[in-house]
């Protein structure tokens, strides 16, 4: 009962995420991300219990058939969605939470050459969005968001937005852009009009929680452009207050040079005086 109840999760987390999943049927027969969950479940299975070849043959069917490679020995969670997923490389000792999200190109590998754990951990309600690289053996915090592209060394605290190259935290707790509460009532609705239980709480806790997941991974803050408007507004400051500076040095020049015309001409008139007195002078001798 529990292998078909999470055939059926399976199924419902495509339709929680994907607005262009059209009917089950669809999902079941063209979901290549899907295809490569159920295809590691028997990989992972034959890993853990020592078929070591047989779970290795079956990970390179899986990336054959759908682009996606998934080491056997990799963990990974419930509730897991995979999207496009051409180009995905999960490492050998990468951990996966609930309710993960990843998108094409994404790479969940190690550093080097190192043993023992040397992939990452990838907490509850992830995602991570398109080409994005998580090298190393270290934690992505629950509810975290890597951007397309980013490259990531270190440790994302939880509810972090990570961005660039190398990947640094932009955005932590930051507040969502939708309006969390009723997405999650409308899903409650769909879900009891497939036949769930929705009034049950486990069944309610399990569906807000697959559908806790924030996909938009396109409405990230851009660290360069926000330094660049910084430069620009303090060289707009700087610009005006040395254009204010030249205002009050032409204010002080023009000043200087009335004064010295002032003088200048007083000078002449003293001297012409000074003139006109001793012309005076001789022509009384």
């Amino acid at each position: 009962m529990k292998f078909f109840s999470r055939l059926k999760k399976d199924i419902r987390v495509v339709f929680e995420r994907d607005p262009a999943a059209k009917s089950t049927l669809e999902v079941i027969l063209c979901y290549s991300g899907l295809h490569a969950i159920w295809l590691h479940r028997i990989s992972h299975a034959l890993f853990t219990h020592g078929w070591i070849v047989s779970a290795r043959l079956v990970s390179n069917f899986c990336r054959f058939l759908t682009g996606i490679e998934i080491h056997p020995g990799a963990t990974i969670g419930d509730g897991l969605f995979i999207d496009h997923g051409t180009g995905i490389v999960i490492g050998e000792t990468a951990e996966i939470g609930k309710n993960v999200t990843l998108y094409q190109g994404v790479t969940l590998g190690g550093t080097g050459k190192e043993k023992g754990k040397r992939h990452p951990t990838i907490g509850n309600n992830v995602v991570v969005a398109t080409g994005a690289k998580v090298l190393g053996s270290f934690k992505v915090g629950d509810h975290a968001k890597i951007g397309a592209g980013s490259v990531v060394l270190r440790e994302v605290p939880p509810y972090a937005t990570v961005v660039g190259i190398p990947g640094r935290v932009v955005v932590l707790h930051g507040k969502r852009i939708h309006n969390e509460e009723d997405y999650k009532n409308a899903w409650l609705s769909f879900c009891a009009k497939k036949g769930m239980d929705v009034k049950d709480p486990n069944v309610r806790a399990e569906i807000c929680d697959e559908i806790d997941v924030d996909l938009d991974h396109d409405l990230l803050p851009d660290p360069d452009r926000e330094v660049i408007e910084v430069a620009l507004r303090q060289i707009q400051r700087l610009e005006a207050r040395v254009n204010q500076l030249e205002s009050e040095l032409a204010a002080v020049r023009a000043e200087i040079t009335d004064e010295a015309k002032r003088t200048s001409t007083l000078e002449v008139v003293v001297a012409t005086q000074e003139n006109s007195i001793d012309n005076l002078k001789k022509s009384k001798n």
